[in-house]
């Protein structure tokens, strides 16, 4: 067991120290776009060109290649976010905040992007552009979870009591995630029901799953390129800060 959890505890005090953050950074982020862009091309390709029509919603069901990856994204990335709270809390990491702060734009954009992809594809299927569905409802809530933390951190000065304050508001709004899950199942809705993460296995075909799940690779891959650059520029604008405090007191000092 020593020998488990010894290294574990390494890399994450190693991970610690932004420098050496930012450099592992580097060394990574040139692959995730590598591999970004090859995930994408061959979902796109495979989901807008090789897989077959549905054979009641037509060519509309193609905005589920988007729409479904953003969704799982979206969600994905404020788990992130409570992991990293709870890490700020608990075990006071000193980049499990710039985790939360740098992953809270890029969550936002992605349930962004699933809410109007989902509009899209509601208004030839339901009639209408939006309806206060159970799944719908709670993705909006989400979005407005996101854009409240963004509004929060930039509405109190010190990034350490910005911090502890948007933590316990995450974790608290992380009952919203598994909400957003099962409300096709808890409630009648219009929305459909899951048809990939089930616990009897995924009910669509294999000519869609396969590009859906590529899709889903890509958008994964697509966040953490975005969610790292987001960190080492949350980490630089921190030095500037401390670097510009720092001058002012000396300034203060001198003048003293």
């Amino acid at each position: 067991m020593a020998n488990v959890s010894a290294p574990s505890q390494s890399t994450l005090q190693s991970l610690a120290n932004p420098t050496r953050f930012v450099s592992l950074a580097d060394r990574l982020l040139p692959w995730l776009a590598a591999l970004t862009v090859a995930l994408m091309a061959a979902g796109l390709y495979l989901g807008f060109f090789v897989a077959p029509a549905d054979y009641q919603q037509g060519e509309t069901v193609r905005i589920m290649f988007v729409h479904v990856p953003a969704a799982w994204v979206g969600m994905f990335v404020y788990v992130v976010m409570a992991s990293a709270a709870l890490g700020s809390l608990v075990w006071k990491h000193p980049l499990a905040d710039v985790t939360a702060r740098a992953a809270a734009p890029v969550g936002a954009v992605f349930t962004l992007i699933c809410l109007v992809t989902g509009s899209l594809w509601g208004r030839p299927m339901w009639g209408a552009w939006w309806v206060w569905d159970a799944r719908l409802t709670s993705m909006l809530v989400l979005l407005l979870m996101y854009l409240g933390l963004i509004a929060l951190w930039h509405t109190i000065e010190d990034p350490i009591r910005a911090g502890r304050v948007a933590a316990i508001l995450i974790l608290v709004g992380v009952i919203n995630i598994p909400i957003i899950k099962f409300s096709v199942d808890w409630w009648y809705t219009l929305h459909q029901p899951a048809s990939v993460f089930r616990f009897d296995g995924p009910t669509i075909h294999i000519s869609m799953l396969i590009p859906l799940l590529l899709m889903g690779a890509a958008f994964m891959s697509l966040v953490a390129v975005m969610i790292l650059m987001s960190m080492k520029n949350e980490i630089l604008r921190r030095r500037i800060r401390a670097i510009s405090i720092r001058a002012a007191y000396e300034g203060r000092k001198e003048r003293a």
